[in-house]
């Protein structure tokens, strides 16, 4: 009743939560990531969002989407819009030169741009399951580090 005679009055409360700049598609939801290890501030730290899905987990055209933010030596600290409350996967890498594609090495296409997934799972040969990185949001202003390795 309330809101609707402030609505009908012109008046306009602020939003309980307003949330800060983030990056990705806007929502309601939105998580704070700290990415440690990050070699230098060159170029930039690259997150793809992934659903719980693992058909879609680390394949081409199966993230929710891709942002990106500028790399800040030793700990960059970004924010990260979600779609909603939900289960989540999130991989990270270090873009030191701005390519928008992650750089590969030899014979076996290792990344030689550092890399990390959310739950900083242990990568020893190949990337990890879908089931050891998936996270839960379940309200926004979370928080979560991932820590960068390089092979």
């Amino acid at each position: 009743m309330l809101a609707l005679m402030v609505a009908q009055l012109g008046i306009f409360a602020p939003a309980a939560h307003a949330a800060p700049s983030c990056v990705g598609p806007a929502s309601d939801t939105w998580i704070h990531l700290t990415v440690d290890r990050v070699r230098n501030g060159k170029g930039l730290i690259t997150a793809t969002l992934y659903p719980n899905d693992r058909k879609r987990f680390l394949v081409k055209n199966g993230s929710l989407y891709v942002a990106s933010t500028p790399a800040s030596a030793g700990q960059t600290r970004f924010c990260l819009f979600v779609p909603h409350p939900g289960t989540y996967a999130i991989a990270i890498y270090h873009d030191e030169d701005s390519s928008g594609t992650i750089n590969r090495g030899g014979l076996f296409g290792i990344p030689s741009e550092a890399v990390g997934f959310s739950n900083n799972p242990t990568i020893l040969f190949g990337p990890p399951s879908l089931r050891s990185v998936l996270f839960t949001v379940d309200r926004a202003n979370q928080a979560f580090t991932i820590n960068l390795k390089k092979f």
